[in-house]
This record gives structure tokens, C-alpha cells and sequence, in this order.
């Protein structure tokens, strides 16, 4: 932690997680390659479309909210995690493609 004073303001700055962890999870076959995964406060998931045809990576979970939008095979798109809890995770085009993501300290 550093401590700066600027103008007669206390500014404390902190580094980034220091461990911070990129996890992959692709999605083949309409399905993706993990059912549950656990990460770390900032930590960030990047989902990979392994198939041939678009998906909608989203989560209306109360713990972490997001909507990754539509993208084809070979794009990813990547959620970093700020605070615990579990999030539910769906492609809004295959309801059946479902994961479950715990986000611990």
C-alpha cells in the first residue's frame, strides 16, 4: 500500500490482485467445459465458442449481473469477478448450456 499526499488530499493507493487468475471455459457442443467452477476475487473467466454457431454468455445472478452478447465461433469474452458469491451462468440460445461459478475470497 502507498501513501501519497497531493494538494492537501490523502490519496492511499493499492495494487491489483497480485494473483489474479485468467480461467478459460470454452463452450462445444452446446455445453461448456465446466458445470462448476470456483475463482477468486479478481479473478476473470474468458468463455471461448467452440461451436460452429453464435451464443449468448449472461447471468442475472444478484452476486454479478452481466450479458456478454451474441458472438460466433473462435471469439471469447471474458467476466472479471469483483465480489463473492455464486453466479448462475446460461446461454440465452441454448437455455439447455448452464454452469455455476463460486467466487471466494
Amino acid at each position: 500500500m502507498r501513501f501519497a499526499i497531493a494538494a492537501g488530499l490523502l490519496i492511499v493507493t493499492t495494487a491489483g490482485p497480485a494473483c489474479a487468475a485468467e480461467i478459460e471455459v470454452t463452450q462445444h457442443g452446446n455445453q461448456f467445459s465446466a458445470k462448476e467452477l470456483t475463482v477468486k476475487v479478481g479473478d476473470s473467466v474468458s468463455f471461448r465458442n467452440d461451436d460452429p454457431h453464435f451464443h449468448n454468455i449472461f447471468s442475472l445472478s444478484e452476486a454479478h449481473s452481466f450479458d456478454l452478447g451474441s458472438y460466433p465461433k473462435g471469439e471469447s469474452r471474458k467476466v472479471t469477478f469483483d465480489k463473492e458469491g455464486e453466479i448462475d451462468v446460461e446461454c440465452a440460445i441454448h437455455p439447455n448450456m448452464k454452469m455455476r461459478i463460486k467466487v471466494a475470497k
